[in-house]
């Protein structure tokens, strides 16, 4: 029996969705801007990168014609081959939201049914009752922040407070998030994340979808700089997604980067994070080589949104890009007879868009392996015909709204 592998690339959208309107995103396009922006020069950066957008490998596999699917427009600088390699499409999210545990949920077979809660863009931003309790039951001096805010501008307005009042920095944005950040050394790590588990506890009355730690180092001299020790938690997912029906089935699960964190620890086998997309690339490799048959993979590379969507960083975001195309190859080359690989997203981070939120946008899916057919599998309805075409790969039991455009379950 064929492996099957899933990886998302946080936050590379590829159009805006027809409900985009609604979430004040209509216009973005994360892979078109990106790629137009190199076009015309706004992607160069002197020893970083320079000139057209190159993706060799996802152009082949038809990641341009998945955009012109979604959207109308080519990426300019990528092929747009007349047979790709791979299968391509794009798919449509239909729970509500963009943040990464509901495209996650969506992708692995389980769209989120009810919505989230949020916390509005108010000065303070969270419910006393909520900021009381968790000052009352975590122990705290106080909060800082209370607010919805850029997480490395507010480390630079309130980190230097913090050291000295010993109060976290709580905040927020336009996702169902609780942020808090402390000092891993006048603060404490293991301190952050106790706090966080009873943010998570109290959150959970507000369907939050997160409590995110975030902790960091420096001074305000030097600066201040998030760690790689960054921890979610998230409300668990609704039961029956494909990571349950592979675990149920006794199958080699594995799972790379902040999987294990937004699916709660449960089902997600063996989780590797490391820090970086280059590093989890080595891990990628590393895992596919000891995956036995039978198995999956389910992997982020988070990066592209946490390092340069919400920076609006276009040189940076179209850098990374490269650095995953260009290592495309030796993965491919890692793939067995009866393998599928599967590469998507889920959601957008158009760094050319206002603010520096997430953008509610299609995703792209591109799919291959040795002796998969290339060609088109269209736009699809939803984010959970992934699961479902993973699940059929592997003989799993067929469950949620997804349909499998392998074996049409």
């Amino acid at each position: 029996m064929g492996r099957a592998f899933l990886i998302v690339l946080d936050s590379v959208g590829c159009g805006a969705a027809e409900d985009a309107a609604a979430y004040g995103d209509e216009g973005a396009n994360t892979l078109l801007h990106i790629a137009q922006g190199c076009a015309d020069g706004r992607g160069d950066r002197p020893g970083l990168r320079a000139g057209p957008l190159r993706l060799p490998v996802m152009g082949g596999l038809g990641l341009s014609l998945a955009v012109a699917a979604s959207c109308g427009e080519a990426m300019p600088g990528l092929p747009s081959p007349d047979r790709a390699r791979g299968m391509w499409g794009y798919g449509v999210e239909t729970s509500s939201g963009k943040d990464t545990p509901s495209g996650h949920w969506e992708i692995a077979g389980a769209p989120v049914a009810s919505g989230w809660g949020y916390f509005p863009d108010t000065r303070p931003s969270f419910p006393p009752d909520l900021t009381a309790a968790l000052i009352a039951e975590a122990g705290l001096p106080g909060i800082l922040g209370d607010r919805h805010a850029s997480g490395t501008a507010i480390l630079d307005e309130l980190g230097e407070e913090h050291i000295r009042t010993g109060k976290p920095i709580c905040y927020s944005s336009v996702d169902s998030v609780l942020q808090i950040a402390a000092h891993e050394e006048s603060f404490g790590l293991e301190r952050l994340y106790d706090v966080c588990r009873v943010a998570r506890r109290l959150c959970d009355r507000l369907r939050i979808g997160r409590v995110i730690a975030r902790p960091f180092l420096g001074d305000a001299a030097s600066g201040f700089v998030r760690t790689p020790r960054r921890k979610d938690f998230a409300m668990p997912p609704p039961e029956g997604n494909v990571l349950d029906r592979a675990a149920s089935a006794g199958r080699d699960v594995v799972t790379l980067g902040k999987i294990g964190d937004i699916f709660a620890h449960r089902s997600t086998g063996r989780e590797v994070k490391a820090p970086g997309n280059m590093a989890l690339f080595d891990a990628l490799l590393a895992e596919t080589a000891s995956l036995r048959d039978g198995g999956f993979l389910f992997a982020n590379f988070v990066d592209f949104d946490t390092e340069f969507g919400h920076r609006r960083d276009v040189p940076g975001y179209a850098a990374a890009l490269e650095a995953f195309d260009a290592r495309l190859p030796a993965f491919v080359a890692a793939l067995r007879p009866g393998d599928i690989a599967i590469v998507t997203a889920d959601h957008g981070n158009d760094p050319t868009f206002r603010g520096t939120d997430h953008t509610r946008e299609h995703t792209p899916i591109l799919a291959f392996g040795p002796g998969l057919p290339g060609g088109s599998i269209g736009r699809r309805e939803t984010l959970a015909d992934i699961a479902e075409t993973v699940a059929a790969h592997l003989a799993l039991p067929s469950s949620g709204p997804g349909r499998s455009w392998l074996a049409g379950r």
